[in-house]
């Protein structure tokens, strides 16, 4: 019934082990490249099994905690659960361990607990029901430092958005540490744009968007990509990013912003349920 103790194993989860559809197309990625791209995943996957295995980081920057909750009305435990999540943080940096990453940005003074000025940052939902679900997304900063945000003319139509992507994660080459998945948020307002595509990293490997229109431009833009060559880690290749997901928001006429947020090869996810009797399962 320990909650703090299931956060401290949500966030072990997410930094030691890979989820299966992001494994699953590394392995699909491994059997089409030949050379030092193929050298380049086959290194991935030996280290992410021995992560894994030795339940140790799959990378040594862990990333900035960022969790997705959502929370059934009936859940009892809502009024504590912001403090259990931050001391699950602090405890996990010590016992996992987690590299310390939370500077302050006008002193770099670092606690070196990973806590700070709305860090972990917590983006709260609401659902009926008592159970309480968390997902767990640390964000390394190689692939954070790739996004971005462009306040587009209406007029460039949805073509100019998909030119945006393109350049955009073209440009980031093998900064992002690729093979990459690619979340990008389309409409509301810039802040909404830019939280869109971080919800957009949250959709498993090869699950497309619902609406089918959107769903062909995904899956356009992921061989588009792909054609650009820059492969494995920059190294060259045919597997540029593993996926491309797509959110989109209603947009004032005025405006249309696209926000693009990069995960590395390391795509770092984790999921938990707290039930209303404090029991928990990571999965």
């Amino acid at each position: 019934m320990n909650i703090e103790q299931g956060i401290v194993e949500l966030i072990r989860k997410a930094e030691t082990e890979l989820p299966k559809d992001v494994i699953n197309a590394l392995k699909k990625a491994c059997k089409i490249e030949k050379g030092v791209a193929k050298t380049q995943i086959e290194t991935i996957l030996k280290n992410v099994d021995l992560a894994k295995k030795t339940q140790r980081p799959m990378c040594q920057d862990t990333g900035i905690q960022i969790f997705f909750v959502t929370v059934g009305v009936n859940f009892p435990y809502t009024n504590k659960l912001n403090d259990l999540i931050i001391a699950g943080v602090k405890r996990a940096t010590k016992e996992i361990p987690l590299r310390p990453n939370t500077v302050d940005p006008f002193t770099g003074k670092n606690h070196k607990d990973n806590f700070g000025d709305h860090i972990p940052y917590i983006i709260w939902n609401f659902s009926s029901g008592s159970d309480a679900n968390i997902t767990a997304l640390p964000k390394g900063s190689g692939s954070e430092n790739m996004s971005k945000l462009g306040m587009l003319k209406p007029s460039v139509g949805i073509k100019g958005v998909k030119d945006f992507v393109l350049k955009e994660v073209i440009n980031a080459g093998g900064n992002s540490c690729p093979p990459a998945v690619v979340g990008v948020g389309i409409g509301g307002g810039a802040d909404i744009a830019m939280h869109l595509s971080k919800v957009a990293l949250l959709r498993p490997i090869g699950n497309r968007n619902k609406d089918k229109k959107i769903a062909l431009i995904e899956e356009e833009l992921i061989k588009r990509i792909n054609e650009s060559g820059i492969g494995p880690m920059g190294l060259g290749g045919k597997t540029t990013v593993l996926d491309v997901h797509i959110e989109k928001a209603h947009r004032h006429p005025a405006s249309l912003p696209v926000g693009i947020s990069i995960q590395c090869w390391a795509d770092r996810r984790a999921q938990m349920v707290i039930h209303k009797d404090g029991s928990w399962e990571v999965k």
